[in-house]
Parts: structure tokens; sequence; C-alpha cells
């Protein structure tokens, strides 16, 4: 991935419109399938520095604007683009954020370069993702191999 602003520029969406005839934001219609968004929707690619997730922050803000889950969103691709920058391969080198929208759910994903998934020990305090996941609940988010040695990591939201 070559760091780059976001590519093509995007477009706020008029109250969700879907995006998919029936109303769902990917094209297999499953929330579950992780790298599947169609256009449009928002795509960028952002260097793997810290300061980068407060730009995250200011484009889902951007392109969710009109959205009921907008701020729960923002928050959590902070979340998944900090856990990026500081926990993957990423860091130093880039990443890939997507959001997509129908009428009625929300999804992000976050693609970063892999590296060693370490479940934090359950007597620690709460991570980024126990945030993502009091937001979306335990089915609402997941990761997902790229088969490049990368990973997806998505969260959804339905209103």
């Amino acid at each position: 991935m070559e760091p780059a602003t976001a590519q093509p520029p995007h477009t706020r969406p008029r109250d969700c419109a879907p995006t998919q005839p029936d109303g769902h934001p990917h094209e297999s219609g499953h929330p579950e399938a992780p790298g599947t968004m169609t256009a449009p929707g928002y795509t960028a690619t952002f260097y793997g520095r810290a300061e980068e997730a407060a730009r995250v922050r200011r484009e889902i803000a951007d392109y969710l604007a009109t959205c009921p889950a907008a701020e729960d969103m923002v928050l959590i691709a902070s979340e998944l683009a900090a856990n990026t920058v500081m926990h993957t391969r990423s860091r130093g080198a880039s990443f890939r954020v997507r959001c997509q929208l129908s009428t009625q759910a929300a999804w992000i994903e976050v693609e970063d370069m892999g590296g060693p998934w370490r479940p934090r020990p359950s007597a620690d305090r709460p991570h980024g993702l126990d945030i993502v996941q009091a937001l979306t609940g335990p089915d609402g988010w997941g990761t997902q191999p790229t088969g490049r040695g990368g990973r997806i990591v998505w969260a959804r939201l339905s209103w």
C-alpha cells in the first residue's frame, strides 16, 4: 500500500442513501464480508504514524456527517487506526481505511500489514477493541486475514 490522500475524492452521502439495491453496503449483501465494499464509499490510505489517527477521525466524520451512527463510527475508526499504528507492521508504513453506508448500517474496515495477534490478558485494563465491542456488540466486529500477510479489522453499526 502506498500512502496517499483519500482516493478518489469522496462525497458525503445524502441521508445515508443505500449503495446497493438490497440496502447492504457490500457486494455479497453480507456485512460479514470484509474487503468487499463497492463504490461509492470512502477509501483512503494513510501513513503508519500516530498523528494519522486524527486525520482518519476528520475524514470519517466528514463522510458520515448526516448518519445516526456517525459519532460512534468515528470513535471506532480512531481506535482501529490507533491499533494499526501501534500494534502492526503498518507502523512507519501505511494502512487503508474503507467506510460504506446503507440506509440502516455503517461499515468500516481498516486493512493493515499484519503482525502477531496478541490477545490481552483477561485481568488487564480495557483496550481499544473493548470499546469497539461495547459499541458494536460481540458480533458487530471482527478480523480477517487478507491473504497477503495483512489483516482487515472491521466493525458494523446498525440503526
